[in-house]
């Protein structure tokens, strides 16, 4: 499962700490930011089936990172 989200992320640092992070909370999901897009995209792989949304959004939230969930085209 692939979930694509707009991001407020702005900063490689920021980028790069809460991919690490979520990789260490998340042992199955698979993470990159894409700074340069507009949306400044956060990708994230779970190979191993759904990824709560609720729950991560809020997880995510807990370090300022404020998330939409881009649809699918």
């Amino acid at each position: 499962m692939i979930e694509v989200f707009k991001t407020n992320i702005i900063c490689p640092q920021q980028a790069d700490r809460l991919v690490e992070l979520i990789h260490k909370t998340f042992t199955c999901y698979r993470a990159n930011f894409d700074l340069d897009d507009c949306d400044k995209l956060l990708r994230v792989v779970n190979n191993s089936g759904n990824i709560p949304l609720p729950h991560f959004i809020e997880w995510l939230k807990k370090y300022n990172c404020n998330v939409e969930v881009l649809p699918d085209n």
